[in-house]
Protein backbone atom coordinates (compact mmCIF):
# COMPACT_ATOMS: atom_id res chain seq x y z
CA UNK A 1 0.00 0.00 0.00
CA UNK A 2 2.83 2.38 0.80
CA UNK A 3 4.41 1.68 -2.60
CA UNK A 4 1.17 2.68 -4.33
CA UNK A 5 1.07 5.83 -2.23
CA UNK A 6 4.54 6.90 -3.36
CA UNK A 7 3.73 6.22 -7.01
CA UNK A 8 0.52 8.24 -6.76
CA UNK A 9 2.52 11.16 -5.33
CA UNK A 10 4.89 10.95 -8.31
CA UNK A 11 1.97 11.03 -10.74
CA UNK A 12 0.53 14.05 -8.93
CA UNK A 13 3.66 16.08 -9.73
CA UNK A 14 3.24 15.40 -13.45
CA UNK A 15 -0.41 16.38 -13.70
CA UNK A 16 -0.39 20.06 -12.65
CA UNK A 17 -0.97 21.48 -16.12
CA UNK A 18 -3.72 18.93 -16.82
CA UNK A 19 -5.42 19.79 -13.54
CA UNK A 20 -5.38 23.51 -14.39
CA UNK A 21 -6.84 22.82 -17.82
CA UNK A 22 -9.54 20.57 -16.41
CA UNK A 23 -10.44 23.10 -13.70
CA UNK A 24 -10.85 25.82 -16.35
CA UNK A 25 -12.98 23.43 -18.43
CA UNK A 26 -15.23 22.71 -15.41
CA UNK A 27 -15.70 26.44 -14.74
CA UNK A 28 -16.73 27.06 -18.36
CA UNK A 29 -18.98 23.98 -18.22
CA UNK A 30 -20.60 25.29 -15.04
CA UNK A 31 -21.36 28.64 -16.71
CA UNK A 32 -22.95 26.81 -19.64
CA UNK A 33 -25.00 24.58 -17.27
CA UNK A 34 -26.12 27.73 -15.42
CA UNK A 35 -27.69 29.19 -18.57
CA UNK A 36 -29.07 25.82 -19.65
CA UNK A 37 -30.79 25.57 -16.26
CA UNK A 38 -32.32 29.00 -16.81
CA UNK A 39 -33.76 27.85 -20.13
CA UNK A 40 -35.08 24.57 -18.69
CA UNK A 41 -36.70 26.29 -15.71
CA UNK A 42 -38.24 29.04 -17.83
CA UNK A 43 -39.68 26.78 -20.52
CA UNK A 44 -40.62 23.60 -18.68
CA UNK A 45 -41.24 24.49 -15.03
CA UNK A 46 -42.05 28.17 -14.45
CA UNK A 47 -42.50 30.68 -17.26
CA UNK A 48 -41.93 33.52 -14.79
CA UNK A 49 -38.27 32.55 -14.46
CA UNK A 50 -36.49 34.83 -16.91
CA UNK A 51 -32.94 36.08 -17.22
CA UNK A 52 -32.37 39.20 -15.08
CA UNK A 53 -29.57 41.18 -13.46
CA UNK A 54 -30.06 39.14 -10.26
CA UNK A 55 -29.14 35.91 -12.06
CA UNK A 56 -26.05 37.65 -13.45
CA UNK A 57 -25.04 38.80 -9.96
CA UNK A 58 -25.43 35.26 -8.64
CA UNK A 59 -23.36 33.87 -11.53
CA UNK A 60 -20.54 36.37 -10.94
CA UNK A 61 -20.42 35.33 -7.28
CA UNK A 62 -20.71 31.65 -8.16
CA UNK A 63 -17.64 31.56 -10.44
CA UNK A 64 -14.98 32.39 -7.77
CA UNK A 65 -16.72 30.09 -5.26
CA UNK A 66 -16.59 27.17 -7.71
CA UNK A 67 -12.99 27.99 -8.67
CA UNK A 68 -11.92 28.17 -5.02
CA UNK A 69 -13.81 24.97 -4.17
CA UNK A 70 -12.28 23.01 -7.05
CA UNK A 71 -8.79 24.36 -6.31
CA UNK A 72 -8.77 23.59 -2.61
CA UNK A 73 -11.62 21.60 -1.15
CA UNK A 74 -12.04 18.90 -3.80
CA UNK A 75 -8.61 18.23 -5.33
CA UNK A 76 -9.66 14.62 -6.05
CA UNK A 77 -12.05 15.87 -8.76
CA UNK A 78 -9.12 17.42 -10.65
CA UNK A 79 -6.89 14.34 -10.53
CA UNK A 80 -8.07 13.12 -13.90
CA UNK A 81 -4.67 11.63 -14.79
CA UNK A 82 -4.50 9.49 -11.65
CA UNK A 83 -5.91 6.10 -10.74
CA UNK A 84 -8.75 7.05 -8.42
CA UNK A 85 -11.45 4.84 -7.00
CA UNK A 86 -14.70 6.00 -8.59
CA UNK A 87 -16.47 5.67 -5.24
CA UNK A 88 -14.07 8.28 -3.84
CA UNK A 89 -14.70 10.60 -6.79
CA UNK A 90 -18.48 10.16 -6.36
CA UNK A 91 -18.24 11.01 -2.65
CA UNK A 92 -16.14 14.13 -3.24
CA UNK A 93 -18.39 15.35 -6.04
CA UNK A 94 -21.48 15.01 -3.84
CA UNK A 95 -19.78 16.89 -0.99
CA UNK A 96 -18.60 19.64 -3.36
CA UNK A 97 -22.08 20.07 -4.86
CA UNK A 98 -23.78 20.05 -1.45
CA UNK A 99 -21.44 22.74 -0.09
CA UNK A 100 -21.84 24.72 -3.31
CA UNK A 101 -25.64 24.57 -3.08
CA UNK A 102 -25.52 25.65 0.56
CA UNK A 103 -23.32 28.61 -0.40
CA UNK A 104 -25.74 29.68 -3.12
CA UNK A 105 -28.73 29.44 -0.76
CA UNK A 106 -26.84 31.60 1.74
CA UNK A 107 -26.01 34.17 -0.95
CA UNK A 108 -29.58 34.58 -2.20
CA UNK A 109 -30.75 34.93 1.41
CA UNK A 110 -28.11 37.51 2.38
CA UNK A 111 -28.50 39.58 -0.80
CA UNK A 112 -32.28 39.02 -0.91
CA UNK A 113 -32.13 37.91 -4.55
CA UNK A 114 -35.35 36.88 -6.25
CA UNK A 115 -33.93 33.54 -7.36
CA UNK A 116 -36.20 30.56 -6.60
CA UNK A 117 -34.70 27.74 -4.56
CA UNK A 118 -35.86 25.25 -7.20
CA UNK A 119 -33.44 26.89 -9.65
CA UNK A 120 -30.51 26.28 -7.27
CA UNK A 121 -31.50 22.63 -6.79
CA UNK A 122 -31.86 21.92 -10.52
CA UNK A 123 -28.62 23.76 -11.35
CA UNK A 124 -26.70 21.93 -8.61
CA UNK A 125 -27.92 18.54 -9.80
CA UNK A 126 -27.11 19.23 -13.47
CA UNK A 127 -23.71 20.68 -12.61
CA UNK A 128 -22.88 17.70 -10.38
CA UNK A 129 -23.89 15.30 -13.16
CA UNK A 130 -21.82 17.17 -15.76
CA UNK A 131 -18.73 17.24 -13.49
CA UNK A 132 -19.04 13.52 -12.80
CA UNK A 133 -19.47 12.56 -16.47
CA UNK A 134 -16.61 14.86 -17.51
CA UNK A 135 -14.30 13.31 -14.95
CA UNK A 136 -15.06 9.75 -16.05
CA UNK A 137 -14.53 10.57 -19.74
CA UNK A 138 -11.26 12.50 -19.27
CA UNK A 139 -9.90 10.03 -16.71
CA UNK A 140 -10.53 7.08 -19.03
CA UNK A 141 -8.88 8.95 -21.91
CA UNK A 142 -5.67 9.48 -19.93
CA UNK A 143 -5.62 5.91 -18.64
CA UNK A 144 -6.10 4.48 -22.14
CA UNK A 145 -3.35 6.71 -23.56
CA UNK A 146 -0.90 5.48 -20.94
CA UNK A 147 -1.81 1.83 -21.44
CA UNK A 148 -0.95 2.35 -25.12
CA UNK A 149 2.46 3.72 -24.14
CA UNK A 150 1.75 7.40 -24.83
CA UNK A 151 2.78 10.34 -22.61
CA UNK A 152 4.97 8.20 -20.35
CA UNK A 153 7.75 9.45 -18.05
CA UNK A 154 11.00 7.56 -18.73
CA UNK A 155 13.03 6.64 -15.64
CA UNK A 156 16.31 4.96 -14.72
CA UNK A 157 16.46 2.89 -11.53
CA UNK A 158 19.66 2.63 -9.48
CA UNK A 159 18.66 0.05 -6.91
CA UNK A 160 19.15 -3.16 -4.95
CA UNK A 161 16.76 -6.04 -4.17
CA UNK A 162 14.86 -3.91 -1.66
CA UNK A 163 13.07 -2.15 -4.53
CA UNK A 164 11.90 -5.33 -6.26
CA UNK A 165 8.16 -4.90 -5.50
CA UNK A 166 8.26 -1.19 -6.28
CA UNK A 167 9.69 -1.81 -9.75
CA UNK A 168 7.24 -4.65 -10.42
CA UNK A 169 4.33 -2.39 -9.46
CA UNK A 170 5.37 0.23 -12.02
CA UNK A 171 5.81 -2.41 -14.74
CA UNK A 172 2.38 -3.91 -14.00
CA UNK A 173 0.55 -0.55 -14.05
CA UNK A 174 1.29 1.32 -17.26
CA UNK A 175 -1.67 3.62 -16.57
CA UNK A 176 0.41 5.26 -13.82
CA UNK A 177 2.41 6.90 -16.59
CA UNK A 178 5.94 5.58 -15.95
CA UNK A 179 8.25 3.64 -18.24
CA UNK A 180 11.43 2.04 -16.83
CA UNK A 181 14.06 2.41 -19.56
CA UNK A 182 17.02 1.10 -17.56
CA UNK A 183 17.84 -0.59 -14.23
CA UNK A 184 21.31 -0.35 -12.70
CA UNK A 185 21.82 -2.91 -9.95
CA UNK A 186 24.40 -5.38 -8.68
CA UNK A 187 21.61 -7.55 -7.21
CA UNK A 188 21.24 -10.98 -8.75
CA UNK A 189 17.55 -11.02 -7.80
CA UNK A 190 16.90 -7.81 -9.76
CA UNK A 191 18.73 -9.23 -12.77
CA UNK A 192 16.78 -12.50 -12.71
CA UNK A 193 13.39 -10.79 -12.25
CA UNK A 194 13.65 -8.01 -14.81
CA UNK A 195 16.32 -8.84 -17.44
CA UNK A 196 13.61 -10.11 -19.81
CA UNK A 197 11.51 -6.94 -19.46
CA UNK A 198 14.02 -4.10 -19.01
CA UNK A 199 17.66 -3.48 -19.86
CA UNK A 200 19.67 -4.17 -16.67
CA UNK A 201 23.28 -3.08 -16.00
CA UNK A 202 25.44 -4.17 -13.07
CA UNK A 203 27.19 -0.86 -12.50
CA UNK A 204 27.19 2.76 -13.60
CA UNK A 205 29.80 3.43 -16.27
CA UNK A 206 29.00 7.02 -17.17
CA UNK A 207 25.58 8.28 -16.09
CA UNK A 208 25.61 11.52 -18.17
CA UNK A 209 26.44 9.49 -21.28
CA UNK A 210 23.66 7.00 -20.47
CA UNK A 211 21.18 9.85 -20.13
CA UNK A 212 22.35 11.47 -23.37
CA UNK A 213 22.06 8.18 -25.27
CA UNK A 214 18.35 7.79 -24.52
CA UNK A 215 15.29 9.77 -23.46
CA UNK A 216 15.37 10.02 -19.66
CA UNK A 217 13.11 12.21 -17.52
CA UNK A 218 14.02 11.05 -14.00
CA UNK A 219 16.61 8.97 -12.12
CA UNK A 220 15.57 6.94 -9.04
CA UNK A 221 18.11 5.98 -6.38
CA UNK A 222 16.71 3.25 -4.11
CA UNK A 223 19.31 1.43 -2.01
CA UNK A 224 19.30 0.19 1.58
CA UNK A 225 22.93 1.19 2.14
CA UNK A 226 23.59 4.91 2.36
CA UNK A 227 26.67 5.99 0.41
CA UNK A 228 26.91 9.77 0.53
CA UNK A 229 29.68 10.06 -2.10
CA UNK A 230 27.78 7.80 -4.50
CA UNK A 231 24.53 9.71 -4.04
CA UNK A 232 26.23 13.09 -4.39
CA UNK A 233 27.99 12.04 -7.59
CA UNK A 234 24.73 10.81 -9.18
CA UNK A 235 22.83 13.87 -7.97
CA UNK A 236 25.37 16.23 -9.56
CA UNK A 237 25.34 14.18 -12.78
CA UNK A 238 21.55 14.56 -12.99
CA UNK A 239 21.76 18.26 -12.18
CA UNK A 240 24.35 18.74 -14.93
CA UNK A 241 22.08 17.38 -17.67
CA UNK A 242 18.80 18.72 -16.23
CA UNK A 243 17.20 15.41 -15.20
CA UNK A 244 15.15 15.03 -11.99
CA UNK A 245 16.76 12.96 -9.22
CA UNK A 246 14.68 11.03 -6.68
CA UNK A 247 16.18 9.49 -3.57
CA UNK A 248 14.41 6.79 -1.56
CA UNK A 249 15.71 5.47 1.76
CA UNK A 250 14.58 2.65 4.04
CA UNK A 251 14.61 5.34 6.74
CA UNK A 252 11.37 6.69 5.28
CA UNK A 253 9.67 3.35 5.91
CA UNK A 254 10.58 3.21 9.60
CA UNK A 255 7.42 5.09 10.56
CA UNK A 256 3.85 4.63 9.40
CA UNK A 257 3.34 8.40 9.30
CA UNK A 258 4.13 10.44 6.16
CA UNK A 259 7.47 12.23 5.92
CA UNK A 260 8.00 15.62 4.34
CA UNK A 261 10.97 17.84 3.62
CA UNK A 262 10.86 21.09 5.58
CA UNK A 263 13.34 23.92 6.14
CA UNK A 264 14.27 25.52 9.46
CA UNK A 265 16.44 28.62 9.27
CA UNK A 266 17.55 27.55 5.80
CA UNK A 267 18.57 24.01 6.83
CA UNK A 268 16.59 21.05 5.36
CA UNK A 269 14.96 18.54 7.72
CA UNK A 270 12.94 15.36 7.17
CA UNK A 271 9.83 15.83 9.28
CA UNK A 272 7.54 13.06 10.53
CA UNK A 273 4.14 14.43 11.52
CA UNK A 274 1.81 12.32 13.65
CA UNK A 275 -1.14 14.67 13.14
CA UNK A 276 -3.02 15.85 10.01
CA UNK A 277 -0.63 17.84 7.81
CA UNK A 278 -3.21 19.61 5.66
CA UNK A 279 -2.72 23.10 7.09
CA UNK A 280 -5.24 24.63 4.70
CA UNK A 281 -8.00 22.28 5.91
CA UNK A 282 -6.94 22.74 9.54
CA UNK A 283 -7.18 26.52 9.12
CA UNK A 284 -10.73 26.09 7.86
CA UNK A 285 -11.44 23.85 10.86
CA UNK A 286 -10.42 26.62 13.28
CA UNK A 287 -12.41 29.25 11.35
CA UNK A 288 -15.50 27.01 11.30
CA UNK A 289 -15.09 26.24 15.02
CA UNK A 290 -15.01 29.91 15.94
CA UNK A 291 -17.93 31.01 13.72
CA UNK A 292 -20.13 28.04 14.66
CA UNK A 293 -19.44 28.51 18.39
CA UNK A 294 -20.12 32.25 18.21
CA UNK A 295 -23.45 31.66 16.44
CA UNK A 296 -24.47 28.98 18.98
CA UNK A 297 -23.61 31.21 21.95
CA UNK A 298 -25.55 34.17 20.53
CA UNK A 299 -28.63 32.20 19.46
CA UNK A 300 -28.80 30.02 22.57
CA UNK A 301 -28.13 32.77 25.10
CA UNK A 302 -31.77 32.91 26.34
CA UNK A 303 -31.88 29.11 26.78
CA UNK A 304 -28.51 29.12 28.54
CA UNK A 305 -29.86 31.76 30.91
CA UNK A 306 -32.87 29.60 31.88
CA UNK A 307 -30.64 26.53 32.34
CA UNK A 308 -28.39 28.56 34.64
CA UNK A 309 -31.44 29.80 36.57
CA UNK A 310 -32.74 26.23 36.96
CA UNK A 311 -29.40 25.02 38.34
CA UNK A 312 -29.18 27.91 40.79
CA UNK A 313 -32.70 27.42 42.10
CA UNK A 314 -32.61 23.62 42.50
CA UNK A 315 -29.22 23.08 44.17
CA UNK A 316 -26.48 24.87 46.07
CA UNK A 317 -23.23 25.78 44.41
CA UNK A 318 -21.97 27.63 41.32
CA UNK A 319 -23.82 27.39 38.00
CA UNK A 320 -20.65 26.69 36.02
CA UNK A 321 -18.43 23.76 36.95
CA UNK A 322 -14.75 24.45 36.24
CA UNK A 323 -12.14 21.74 36.12
CA UNK A 324 -8.52 21.46 35.02
CA UNK A 325 -8.28 19.33 31.90
CA UNK A 326 -5.40 18.28 29.65
CA UNK A 327 -5.43 19.64 26.11
CA UNK A 328 -3.11 19.84 23.11
CA UNK A 329 0.25 18.12 23.78
CA UNK A 330 -0.39 18.05 27.53
CA UNK A 331 -1.27 21.72 28.05
CA UNK A 332 -3.66 22.24 30.96
CA UNK A 333 -6.70 24.50 30.69
CA UNK A 334 -9.91 25.13 32.60
CA UNK A 335 -12.96 23.48 31.04
CA UNK A 336 -16.48 24.90 31.53
CA UNK A 337 -19.65 22.83 32.00
CA UNK A 338 -23.04 23.40 33.56
CA UNK A 339 -22.87 21.89 37.04
CA UNK A 340 -24.82 18.63 37.09
CA UNK A 341 -23.64 17.29 40.46
CA UNK A 342 -23.92 18.29 44.06
CA UNK A 343 -21.45 20.84 45.36
CA UNK A 344 -19.15 18.33 47.14
CA UNK A 345 -19.07 15.81 44.26
CA UNK A 346 -15.28 15.58 44.16
CA UNK A 347 -15.10 14.67 47.86
CA UNK A 348 -17.78 11.99 47.41
CA UNK A 349 -15.90 10.48 44.48
CA UNK A 350 -13.41 8.81 46.83
CA UNK A 351 -16.22 7.13 48.75
CA UNK A 352 -17.75 5.82 45.52
CA UNK A 353 -14.49 4.52 44.00
CA UNK A 354 -15.48 0.89 44.59
CA UNK A 355 -18.62 1.36 42.44
CA UNK A 356 -16.72 2.55 39.36
CA UNK A 357 -18.14 0.72 36.29
CA UNK A 358 -15.56 1.91 33.75
CA UNK A 359 -12.25 0.23 33.04
CA UNK A 360 -8.99 2.13 32.68
CA UNK A 361 -8.30 5.42 34.49
CA UNK A 362 -11.75 6.99 33.91
CA UNK A 363 -14.49 7.08 36.57
CA UNK A 364 -18.13 6.44 35.62
CA UNK A 365 -21.22 5.15 37.45
CA UNK A 366 -24.48 4.62 35.58
CA UNK A 367 -26.75 5.86 38.41
CA UNK A 368 -24.31 8.28 40.03
CA UNK A 369 -25.91 9.50 43.30
CA UNK A 370 -24.02 12.78 43.03
CA UNK A 371 -26.01 13.92 39.97
CA UNK A 372 -28.84 16.38 40.64
CA UNK A 373 -32.33 16.06 39.12
CA UNK A 374 -31.77 18.83 36.62
CA UNK A 375 -28.29 17.42 36.06
CA UNK A 376 -29.75 14.14 34.78
CA UNK A 377 -31.80 16.04 32.21
CA UNK A 378 -28.81 18.13 31.14
CA UNK A 379 -26.65 15.04 30.71
CA UNK A 380 -29.37 13.17 28.84
CA UNK A 381 -29.63 16.01 26.32
CA UNK A 382 -25.89 16.90 26.44
CA UNK A 383 -26.86 20.46 27.34
CA UNK A 384 -24.35 20.42 30.20
CA UNK A 385 -21.60 20.65 27.56
CA UNK A 386 -22.79 23.98 26.08
CA UNK A 387 -20.46 26.26 28.11
CA UNK A 388 -17.59 24.53 26.32
CA UNK A 389 -18.37 26.67 23.28
CA UNK A 390 -16.64 29.41 25.28
CA UNK A 391 -13.60 27.10 25.51
CA UNK A 392 -13.70 26.86 21.71
CA UNK A 393 -13.87 30.66 21.39
CA UNK A 394 -10.84 30.92 23.70
CA UNK A 395 -8.91 28.44 21.53
CA UNK A 396 -8.49 25.76 24.20
CA UNK A 397 -10.85 23.35 22.45
CA UNK A 398 -12.34 22.52 19.08
CA UNK A 399 -15.87 21.47 18.13
CA UNK A 400 -14.68 17.96 17.24
CA UNK A 401 -11.72 16.17 18.75
CA UNK A 402 -10.76 13.70 21.49
CA UNK A 403 -12.46 14.51 24.79
CA UNK A 404 -10.08 16.29 27.22
CA UNK A 405 -9.04 14.09 30.17
CA UNK A 406 -7.96 15.13 33.66
CA UNK A 407 -4.27 14.96 34.54
CA UNK A 408 -4.80 12.01 36.91
CA UNK A 409 -6.11 9.94 33.99
CA UNK A 410 -3.27 11.00 31.69
CA UNK A 411 -0.70 9.88 34.25
CA UNK A 412 -2.12 6.34 33.91
CA UNK A 413 -2.07 6.32 30.08
CA UNK A 414 -0.06 3.73 28.21
CA UNK A 415 2.49 5.28 25.81
CA UNK A 416 0.37 4.65 22.69
CA UNK A 417 -2.65 6.32 24.32
CA UNK A 418 -0.77 9.62 24.77
CA UNK A 419 -1.05 10.27 21.03
CA UNK A 420 -4.70 11.24 21.49
CA UNK A 421 -3.32 14.47 23.00
CA UNK A 422 -1.72 15.38 19.66
CA UNK A 423 -4.90 17.13 18.47
CA UNK A 424 -6.88 19.90 20.12
CA UNK A 425 -9.60 18.35 22.34
CA UNK A 426 -13.22 18.66 21.25
CA UNK A 427 -16.74 19.06 22.57
CA UNK A 428 -17.76 15.96 20.66
CA UNK A 429 -15.93 12.98 19.20
CA UNK A 430 -16.47 9.53 17.73
CA UNK A 431 -17.00 8.04 21.20
CA UNK A 432 -19.52 10.74 22.18
CA UNK A 433 -22.06 9.69 19.54
CA UNK A 434 -21.69 5.92 20.00
CA UNK A 435 -24.76 4.05 21.27
CA UNK A 436 -24.13 2.58 24.72
CA UNK A 437 -20.94 4.64 24.84
CA UNK A 438 -20.38 4.05 28.53
CA UNK A 439 -20.11 0.30 27.88
CA UNK A 440 -17.20 0.77 25.48
CA UNK A 441 -13.89 -0.33 26.99
CA UNK A 442 -11.25 2.30 27.67
CA UNK A 443 -8.81 0.85 25.11
CA UNK A 444 -11.50 0.84 22.42
CA UNK A 445 -12.34 4.45 23.30
CA UNK A 446 -8.68 5.40 22.84
CA UNK A 447 -8.57 3.53 19.51
CA UNK A 448 -11.61 5.49 18.30
CA UNK A 449 -9.75 8.73 19.03
CA UNK A 450 -6.59 7.57 17.26
CA UNK A 451 -8.63 6.44 14.26
CA UNK A 452 -10.17 9.94 14.15
CA UNK A 453 -6.70 11.57 14.23
CA UNK A 454 -5.25 9.25 11.58
CA UNK A 455 -8.21 9.72 9.21
CA UNK A 456 -9.11 13.34 9.99
CA UNK A 457 -10.77 15.50 7.36
CA UNK A 458 -13.22 18.40 7.26
CA UNK A 459 -15.85 15.92 6.07
CA UNK A 460 -15.35 13.81 9.19
CA UNK A 461 -15.79 16.85 11.42
CA UNK A 462 -18.98 17.92 9.64
CA UNK A 463 -20.38 14.39 9.83
CA UNK A 464 -19.64 14.07 13.56
CA UNK A 465 -21.12 17.54 14.18
CA UNK A 466 -24.40 16.60 12.48
CA UNK A 467 -24.52 13.24 14.27
CA UNK A 468 -24.01 15.03 17.59
CA UNK A 469 -26.86 17.42 16.82
CA UNK A 470 -29.04 14.40 16.04
CA UNK A 471 -28.02 12.78 19.34
CA UNK A 472 -28.98 15.94 21.23
CA UNK A 473 -32.35 16.26 19.45
CA UNK A 474 -33.17 12.60 20.09
CA UNK A 475 -31.98 12.85 23.68
CA UNK A 476 -29.98 9.67 23.30
CA UNK A 477 -26.96 10.85 25.30
CA UNK A 478 -25.75 9.01 28.36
Amino acid sequence: MRTNFHIQDMVLENERSQRSMFRLFLILLTIMIYFITLQIMGRLIDSNIQYSIEYLVLLLILIPIWYFGLSRATVVLLQVTRVNHYSQVLRHSIIFSAIGAGSLFAIISILALSVPREFILVFTFLDWLSILISYFIVNQFYMNQRRKGNNLTNIIFITDEGCNKFIQNILDNKELGYNISLIISDSQLIHENFKHKVKVLKKIVDLPCLIKSQIVDEVFYCKKEYNQDDIQRIMFACEEVGVSFRYHSALFEMSSVPVELTHFNGAPFLTYKNTPANQFALSWKYVFDFIFSLVVVVLWMPILFFIALGIKVTSKGPVIFKQKRVGLHGREFEIYKFRTMVQNAEQLKTQLASQNEADGPVFKIKDDPRITKIGKLLRKTNLDEFPQFFNVLKGDMSLVGPRPPIMKEVMQYKPWQLRRLSMRPGITCSWQIMPEKNKISFDDWMKLDLHYIDNWSLETDLLLTFKTIRTILLGSGQ
